[in-house]
């Protein structure tokens, strides 16, 4: 399944308005192709398929409509140019395995996760409702009482002492009323916040702001790429120290987890974007603050069975923890990961989450095919 179809397979019936914003770069988009393609025709080619060596190169001037072109939309985002990498990792989980060289095409990827500001605009724009914003469809729920089934999300609670590290539930809470505009409950909200990650997303929230930001997620191939910044055999972003120079470069737990954190990379949970020194392409926050959805859906096996170009992701889910549930990819790590329980923020780890899950320490980034910066 292309990446196109799937997009258009999970998006939301009640949210499929356009906005004129939309429209308009849908419309520059089909300008550029106009243009790229008047410009193949007036260059010509030679009989061996290279350029005729007797007609000139355009000046800037002959392209006119070209430099009338909207690139604003780069402003946020950086060209991520074409190449390989070595994908996962022998010391990693078995769905890490095996290693293998990765094409991918250049494209552009936004420099820090979409925030508070970034998710507002799109929802006064549109009038969008998220999924943690909805009532729990009833006949999804048979046998449950309707009035126990209220609109919210999971957060993260940390409990007054150790706890067993593996039941989650001793920190995980589904609280009524948790949704962007209240990330942890009710009695919390964004005030003052605009720049933080957004959160409580679910992967359909997060495919609808793409859409209507001419944009879309990025497939997992995408992500691990951007993320290690043109840099092969790095365990983390930033090298392959936990903390070089004793200084941590991302916003982890650090301490007892989940009851003891103490904040030595300054933040107890969730930080602004941009906090920490960026990889070497000039993403910020590829590791650790809050995880972000990927395109795909996911496999255990799809390492070893994938395309070697490009690879766009299984067209099913197949989880062997929890069968009859399809979950979709979620990469980088989070404000939560910590060396005793969750290593995210290792650039191989892999994570996966039902798609319809919304949840406090859970956000999203954005890419976009287009020319490089020196075509433009």
């Amino acid at each position: 399944m292309s990446l196109c179809t799937e997009l258009e397979l999970h998006s939301s019936e009640n949210n499929r308005t356009l906005s004129e914003r939309y429209l308009k770069i849908l419309l520059t988009s089909k300008l550029v192709i106009m243009a790229t393609a008047a410009m193949i025709i007036l260059s010509g080619c030679g009989s061996d398929g290279e350029p005729s060596r007797d007609v000139e190169a355009s000046s800037e001037d002959t392209f006119p409509s070209l430099k009338a072109l909207d690139t604003s939309w780069t402003n946020t985002m950086v060209w991520i140019p074409g190449g390989s990498y070595l994908r996962g990792s022998e010391s990693g989980q078995g769905d890490e395995k095996p290693v293998r060289e990765i094409k991918i095409s250049g494209f552009w990827v936004d420099a820090t996760e979409v925030t508070n500001d970034q998710f507002n605009e799109f929802v006064q724009e549109t009038g969008y409702v998220t999924v943690a914003e909805r009532r729990p469809d009833s006949s999804q729920f048979p046998g449950v009482d309707p009035s126990l089934l209220k609109a919210g999300g999971i957060v993260f609670i940390p409990p007054g002492e150790p706890v067993s590290l593996r039941n989650h539930y001793a920190w995980w809470t589904y609280v009524a009323g948790a949704n962007w505009r209240h990330p942890t409950g009710p009695d919390s909200d964004i005030q003052g916040k605009g720049n933080y990650p957004v959160v409580q997303m679910a992967w359909e929230d997060a495919v609808a702001y793409a859409q209507w930001a001419g944009k879309r997620l990025p497939s997992e191939a995408e992500w691990e790429y951007a993320a290690r910044g043109g840099v092969a055999g790095n365990e983390f972003v930033w090298g392959n120290e936990v903390t070089p120079n004793d200084q941590w470069h991302a916003n982890v737990w650090q301490g007892d987890f989940p009851n003891q954190n103490t904040v030595a990379d300054g933040h107890y949970l969730m930080a602004p974007v941009r906090q920490y020194p960026p990889n070497s392409h000039g993403l910020y926050d590829m590791a650790g603050n809050v995880w972000e959805w990927c395109l795909d859906w996911y496999m255990p096996d799809y390492y070893a069975k994938s395309p070697s170009q490009n690879p766009p992701g299984p067209n099913q889910s197949y989880d062997p923890n929890e069968p009859g549930m399809p979950k979709k990819i979620m990469r980088g790590g989070s404000y939560l990961c910590s060396d005793l329980y969750c290593e995210g923020y290792r650039l191989w780890w892999r994570m996966k989450s039902a798609p319809d899950s919304a949840m406090s320490h859970t956000g999203f980034r954005c890419v976009r095919v287009g020319l490089a910066p020196e075509k433009m």
